[in-house]
Protein backbone atom coordinates (compact mmCIF):
# COMPACT_ATOMS: atom_id res chain seq x y z
CA UNK A 1 0.00 0.00 0.00
CA UNK A 2 2.91 2.19 1.27
CA UNK A 3 4.90 1.90 -2.38
CA UNK A 4 1.86 1.88 -3.88
CA UNK A 5 0.84 5.51 -2.69
CA UNK A 6 4.36 6.71 -4.05
CA UNK A 7 4.06 5.06 -7.53
CA UNK A 8 0.88 7.14 -7.82
CA UNK A 9 2.51 10.32 -6.49
CA UNK A 10 5.43 10.01 -8.97
CA UNK A 11 3.04 9.17 -11.59
CA UNK A 12 0.88 12.64 -10.89
CA UNK A 13 4.26 14.59 -10.62
CA UNK A 14 5.29 13.28 -14.02
CA UNK A 15 1.99 13.79 -16.02
CA UNK A 16 1.92 17.25 -14.12
CA UNK A 17 5.33 18.09 -15.69
CA UNK A 18 4.55 17.00 -18.99
CA UNK A 19 1.75 19.40 -19.19
CA UNK A 20 3.44 22.15 -18.03
CA UNK A 21 6.24 21.25 -20.35
CA UNK A 22 3.54 21.09 -23.39
CA UNK A 23 2.15 23.88 -22.26
CA UNK A 24 5.56 25.66 -22.32
CA UNK A 25 6.01 24.29 -25.80
CA UNK A 26 3.02 25.64 -27.09
CA UNK A 27 3.83 29.38 -26.06
CA UNK A 28 7.36 29.43 -27.12
CA UNK A 29 5.49 28.02 -30.77
CA UNK A 30 3.03 30.80 -30.40
CA UNK A 31 5.19 33.69 -30.35
CA UNK A 32 7.95 32.56 -33.02
CA UNK A 33 8.30 35.20 -35.04
CA UNK A 34 11.16 33.42 -37.67
CA UNK A 35 14.65 32.62 -37.59
CA UNK A 36 17.14 35.50 -37.50
CA UNK A 37 19.25 36.27 -40.24
CA UNK A 38 22.63 36.67 -38.54
CA UNK A 39 25.07 35.99 -41.72
CA UNK A 40 26.04 38.81 -43.94
CA UNK A 41 25.05 36.62 -46.95
CA UNK A 42 22.79 34.14 -48.01
CA UNK A 43 23.19 33.08 -51.26
CA UNK A 44 19.80 30.52 -53.51
CA UNK A 45 19.47 29.23 -56.58
CA UNK A 46 15.68 28.38 -57.56
CA UNK A 47 15.38 25.57 -59.81
CA UNK A 48 12.57 25.80 -62.56
CA UNK A 49 12.31 22.70 -64.73
CA UNK A 50 8.59 21.97 -64.85
CA UNK A 51 6.85 24.32 -67.88
CA UNK A 52 3.04 24.89 -66.02
CA UNK A 53 1.66 27.43 -65.43
CA UNK A 54 1.35 26.89 -61.45
CA UNK A 55 4.72 26.35 -61.05
CA UNK A 56 5.91 29.19 -63.01
CA UNK A 57 3.96 31.49 -61.01
CA UNK A 58 4.95 30.02 -57.80
CA UNK A 59 8.56 30.43 -58.72
CA UNK A 60 8.24 34.07 -59.73
CA UNK A 61 5.95 34.76 -56.84
CA UNK A 62 8.82 32.46 -53.93
CA UNK A 63 11.62 34.83 -55.51
CA UNK A 64 9.85 38.22 -54.55
CA UNK A 65 8.71 37.01 -51.35
CA UNK A 66 12.24 35.68 -50.63
CA UNK A 67 13.62 39.47 -51.77
CA UNK A 68 10.72 40.98 -49.41
CA UNK A 69 12.02 39.09 -46.85
CA UNK A 70 13.16 42.18 -44.07
CA UNK A 71 15.33 39.68 -42.24
CA UNK A 72 17.35 39.36 -45.77
CA UNK A 73 17.08 42.97 -47.40
CA UNK A 74 20.26 43.10 -48.67
CA UNK A 75 21.51 40.29 -47.54
CA UNK A 76 20.79 37.58 -50.39
CA UNK A 77 22.03 36.60 -53.66
CA UNK A 78 19.51 35.06 -56.03
CA UNK A 79 19.59 32.92 -59.55
CA UNK A 80 16.99 31.28 -61.52
CA UNK A 81 17.71 28.53 -63.68
CA UNK A 82 15.52 27.42 -66.34
CA UNK A 83 15.90 23.80 -67.85
CA UNK A 84 13.85 21.18 -68.77
CA UNK A 85 9.55 22.18 -68.99
CA UNK A 86 11.01 24.94 -67.32
CA UNK A 87 12.37 26.99 -70.22
CA UNK A 88 8.69 27.47 -71.52
CA UNK A 89 8.68 30.27 -68.90
CA UNK A 90 11.25 32.33 -70.73
CA UNK A 91 9.88 31.56 -74.30
CA UNK A 92 8.64 35.37 -75.88
CA UNK A 93 4.91 34.15 -76.40
CA UNK A 94 4.59 32.53 -72.30
CA UNK A 95 3.66 35.85 -70.95
CA UNK A 96 5.64 36.01 -68.07
CA UNK A 97 8.31 38.48 -69.28
CA UNK A 98 7.10 41.48 -67.03
CA UNK A 99 7.04 38.99 -63.96
CA UNK A 100 10.79 37.35 -65.15
CA UNK A 101 12.15 40.77 -66.26
CA UNK A 102 10.94 42.18 -62.54
CA UNK A 103 13.05 39.61 -61.28
CA UNK A 104 16.42 40.35 -63.10
CA UNK A 105 15.95 44.12 -62.23
CA UNK A 106 15.62 43.17 -58.89
CA UNK A 107 19.75 41.65 -59.12
CA UNK A 108 18.23 38.20 -59.66
CA UNK A 109 20.52 35.98 -62.05
CA UNK A 110 18.07 34.58 -64.45
CA UNK A 111 19.33 31.81 -66.55
CA UNK A 112 18.40 29.00 -69.08
CA UNK A 113 20.07 25.74 -69.50
CA UNK A 114 21.59 25.70 -72.95
CA UNK A 115 21.54 21.82 -73.46
CA UNK A 116 17.97 21.87 -72.85
CA UNK A 117 17.87 24.24 -76.22
CA UNK A 118 19.91 21.92 -78.06
CA UNK A 119 18.07 19.28 -76.70
CA UNK A 120 14.42 20.82 -77.64
CA UNK A 121 15.49 22.75 -81.02
CA UNK A 122 15.26 25.93 -79.53
CA UNK A 123 16.85 28.85 -80.44
CA UNK A 124 17.71 31.46 -77.96
CA UNK A 125 15.74 33.71 -80.48
CA UNK A 126 12.40 32.73 -79.35
CA UNK A 127 13.40 33.29 -76.16
CA UNK A 128 13.94 36.90 -73.88
CA UNK A 129 16.70 38.93 -75.10
CA UNK A 130 17.85 39.67 -71.30
CA UNK A 131 18.66 35.97 -70.27
CA UNK A 132 21.67 34.55 -69.13
CA UNK A 133 23.13 31.30 -70.54
CA UNK A 134 24.35 28.56 -68.58
CA UNK A 135 25.74 25.09 -70.32
CA UNK A 136 23.69 22.76 -68.01
CA UNK A 137 21.23 23.18 -65.56
CA UNK A 138 22.05 20.41 -63.53
CA UNK A 139 25.39 21.82 -63.69
CA UNK A 140 24.63 24.62 -62.72
CA UNK A 141 23.14 23.54 -59.51
CA UNK A 142 25.72 21.13 -58.79
CA UNK A 143 28.16 24.11 -59.16
CA UNK A 144 26.29 26.35 -56.82
CA UNK A 145 25.65 23.68 -54.28
CA UNK A 146 29.25 23.29 -53.59
CA UNK A 147 29.45 26.86 -52.77
CA UNK A 148 27.13 26.68 -50.77
CA UNK A 149 24.06 27.96 -51.95
CA UNK A 150 21.12 26.39 -50.90
CA UNK A 151 18.70 25.02 -53.58
CA UNK A 152 14.64 25.74 -53.71
CA UNK A 153 12.10 23.44 -55.98
CA UNK A 154 9.16 25.51 -56.31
Amino acid sequence: MKYSLIFLTLITLSLSTIKANAQDALQRNKTFTGATATAPLYKVIYQMDQGSDEIIKKTIRNINNLLNDPRLKGKVQVELVAFSGGTAAFKKDSGYEEGIRGLVEQGVLVAQCLNTLKERKIEKSELYDFLAYVPTGNGELVIRAGEGWSIVKP
